[in-house]
């Protein structure tokens, strides 16, 4: 089976569905070279490439990709809500291909190399983006302090969760509030996933985020 007819079967349609497909060999011929995604074949990668759908709908203006990896799901929301990224990740490896492969689907952006909590306090960076989104990167704190500060006042960070405790929500809330934001909808995506929407009301604190590795070891709440 073809990366394009696992999309298709996943709801995928033109013309999109051409980009993405494309993407998907992309990823894939990468990965024999450069550990990118634990996923090995063309319905691996489709199903999560999938995964990015339910973000669609929420994606309107330029997204920002912390730990991007190999592009999800900030190539896939560029393909299909055709919106400029920015795709940040520490590893030059990855960030080569990420390059790559921006120009080869002919999409609008850029990838970076460096941490987010570095990024984060540049200017060109900080506060420009109408989105950000981060795939396993930790805990709902972890990931809203290295995105919330990527974010422009009347934004949305979009985080794809599993299963969530009340802990985590609670924390999650906490630290949405500390960092000049508000959790405002958890929408179901499919069995235990789903997406936490945050809202970004204010400026986040000059303070945030705190230097590498501390959102991981110290995560907020």
């Amino acid at each position: 089976m073809s990366v394009a007819d696992a999309l298709a079967r996943r709801g995928a349609s033109q013309p999109a569905l051409d980009r993405l497909a494309r993407y998907g060999e992309l990823l894939l011929d990468a990965n024999r070279r450069v550990n990118l995604t634990a996923a090995r074949t063309p319905d691996a990668v489709a199903e999560q490439i999938a995964d990015a759908f339910a973000l669609a709908p929420l994606v309107h203006g330029p997204l920002v990709d912390v730990g991007a990896g190999g592009g999800l799901p900030g190539i896939p929301l560029a393909i299909v809500c055709g919106v400029p990224v920015t795709l940040i990740d520490a590893t030059a490896k990855k960030v080569a291909f990420l390059r790559d492969a921006l120009a080869a689907l002919q999409l609008e952006g850029e990838a970076v190399a460096g941490r987010a909590e570095t990024l984060a306090r540049d200017p060109r960076f900080r506060g420009r983006f109408a989105h950000a989104t981060a795939r396993a990167v930790g805990s709902a704190p972890t990931v809203l302090e290295l995105t919330l500060p990527f974010v422009a006042e009347g934004g949305t960070a979009l985080l794809q969760r599993g299963r969530m405790g009340p802990g985590e929500r609670d924390a999650a809330r906490d630290a949405a509030l500390a960092l000049g934001g508000e959790v405002t909808d958890e929408l179901h995506a499919g069995g235990e996933r789903r997406v936490l929407v945050v809202v970004k009301r204010a400026a986040t604190p000059a303070r945030f985020p705190r230097r590498v590795g501390i959102p991981r070891k110290r995560p907020l709440a």
